[in-house]
C-alpha cells in the first residue's frame, strides 16, 4: 500500500502565519506539521509516500524532507497542484504514483495521537472499495458529516449548516484504484472545488464504503483554535513519553 499526503492550499484562515510559508510547514509543538502525517503513515506500515503540495513554498518541502532518508523509508515523491481546486483535484495527481495499488490518503494538517495501523490492516484485507475514519467532534459543521441509519452510513454531507450527526469524516481516507475513475467524473461544487465528499458518496452508492471510528485525540490545523489544540495534543503526548522514559 502507498501513502499520499495532501499538503497544498494557501492556509488563508491562518494568516498572517501563512503569509510567507505553507501551512503544513508551521510548527506543531516540537516539529513541523508535515512530520505528523508522515509518522502516522510510517507507523501504519507505509513506506512509499507522495506529497502533493502547491503555492510559492512548494520547494521548501524538498529542503525540509529531502528523499525521506531521515524517516527511514523507501522514498518521498512530490507532485505540484496548480491553484486551489479541492482535495479530490489534488488526489488526482497521485494516479501515476498509485498505479494499481491501494492507497491511504491523509491531509497534511491532520494530527492524531493514536495509531491507525489496525484500520489500515483491515483495509489491506478488504477486497475492494474504500474505508474512511470518522470521529465525534464538537464542530462537525466544519467537515464532511456522516448521516446514519442505525450504525450504517447512508450519506455524507459536506459542511452542513445543520449537521445530521456529531461524526465528522477525518482527513484520512483509504481507496482502491477506482478512486481515480470517480474523480474524473466529478463536477465542481458550489465552492468551485472537486469535493472528496462526492468521491466518498460514490463509493457509498456502490455499497463499497466501510468505516472505523477513530480512537484518541484527532484534530486538523485549519483554524487558530484547532492549531492550538494540535499543539496541546502533541505536547501532552510527548510529555507522557518523557515521563515513561524516566
Amino acid at each position: 500500500m502507498k501513502g499520499v499526503i495532501l499538503a497544498g492550499g494557501m492556509g488563508k484562515r491562518l494568516e498572517p502565519l501563512t503569509r510567507i510559508t505553507n501551512k503544513h510547514l508551521l510548527p506543531v509543538y516540537n516539529r513541523p506539521m508535515i512530520y505528523y502525517p508522515i509518522q502516522t503513515l510510517i507507523e501504519a506500515g507505509v513506506r512509499n509516500i507522495l506529497i502533493v503540495t502547491g503555492g510559492n513554498n512548494a520547494g521548501d518541502f524538498l529542503k525540509l524532507l529531502g528523499n525521506g532518508e531521515d524517516f527511514g523509508i523507501k522514498g518521498i515523491q512530490y507532485a505540484y497542484q496548480q491553484g486551489e481546486n479541492g482535495i479530490a483535484d489534488a488526489l488526482r495527481l497521485a494516479e501515476h504514483f498509485a498505479g494499481h495499488d491501494k492507497i491511504i490518503v491523509i491531509l497534511g494538517d491532520n494530527v492524531l495521537d493514536s495509531p491507525i495501523k489496525s484500520f489500515v490492516d483491515e483495509f489491506r484485507r478488504q477486497k475492494n472499495g474504500a474505508r474512511i475514519l470518522i470521529k465525534k467532534v464538537p464542530d462537525p459543521e466544519r467537515f464532511g458529516v456522516v448521516k446514519f441509519k442505525g450504525e450504517k452510513i447512508v450519506s455524507i454531507i459536506e459542511k452542513p449548516k445543520v449537521p445530521p450527526s456529531e461524526y465528522a469524516v477525518t482527513g484520512i481516507y483509504m481507496y482502491d484504484k477506482t478512486v481515480f475513475e470517480f474523480i474524473k467524473k466529478l463536477k465542481p461544487s458550489r465552492r468551485g472545488e472537486l469535493e472528496i465528499t462526492d468521491v466518498n458518496n460514490m463509493y457509498l452508492r456502490k455499497k463499497q464504503l466501510s468505516y472505523n471510528v477513530l480512537e484518541g485525540n484527532w484534530t486538523d490545523c485549519g483554524t487558530f483554535h484547532s492549531l492550538y489544540r494540535a499543539n496541546r495534543v502533541m505536547a501532552m503526548k510527548y510529555a507522557k513519553n518523557r515521563t515513561h522514559d524516566k
